[in-house]
């Protein structure tokens, strides 16, 4: 990372193992990365993980990194055994978007939370808007079209459905504190 920001050599690092082997991934991570860059007013000094976060959080996708097939344990798993990442940015990534659940629903529950802490809830929720804001091809959604069309591409009886159906109150929590913490920076910024 020496002299460039931690966002930019996230941005290499997905782009490297994304673009050419899965595009439509490349292009949503792309997507939740700008997001990401619209929550700096909130997000001060982590910003720029929050940034690398975005870029990062689904390069567990990447068929070299496919391990136990559930993308944010292996994401975080190459980052923090092969690339030698923060720490901070590596909990992002296990986390992400609520994969405790996904976890509990691949018998992984174990292995993520004992490998990977939490890490804070406020940079959890930002990543986790981001994320749920953002289509599949990089489009901005509403957080409940996002939910939609992750039931409609995976089907009601699939386990990424049944785990999105247990998270959806806590993912809906997030969105509303991430849009609150930004309304709040818009009226403190015209008063």
């Amino acid at each position: 990372m020496d002299s460039m920001g931690q966002a930019e050599w996230a941005r290499d690092l997905a782009r490297d193992l994304l673009e050419t082997t899965l595009p439509r991934r490349w292009a949503h991570v792309q997507g939740v990365a700008a997001q990401a860059e619209s929550l700096a007013p909130i997000l001060g000094d982590d910003a720029d993980i929050l940034i690398a976060a975005a870029y990062l959080h689904d390069i567990g996708y990447a068929p070299g990194l496919v391990d136990t097939g559930f993308h944010p344990l292996d994401g975080a798993r190459y980052l923090r055994d092969v690339v030698k990442a923060d720490a901070r940015l590596c909990r992002l990534v296990a986390h992400h978007t609520c994969a405790v659940n996904e976890a509990r629903n691949r018998n992984l529950f174990d292995a993520l939370t004992t490998e990977f802490g939490e890490e804070r809830p406020d940079l959890m929720d930002a990543l986790t808007y981001c994320d749920i804001t953002t289509g599949p091809d990089g489009q901005r959604l509403t957080a409940t079209e996002r939910l939609a069309e992750i039931h409609a591409r995976y089907g009601p009886d699939h386990l990424v459905s049944r785990s999105m159906t247990v998270s959806t109150p806590r993912i809906m929590a997030a969105v509303r504190a991430v849009e609150a913490a930004l309304s709040d920076v818009r009226q403190a910024g015209t008063g």
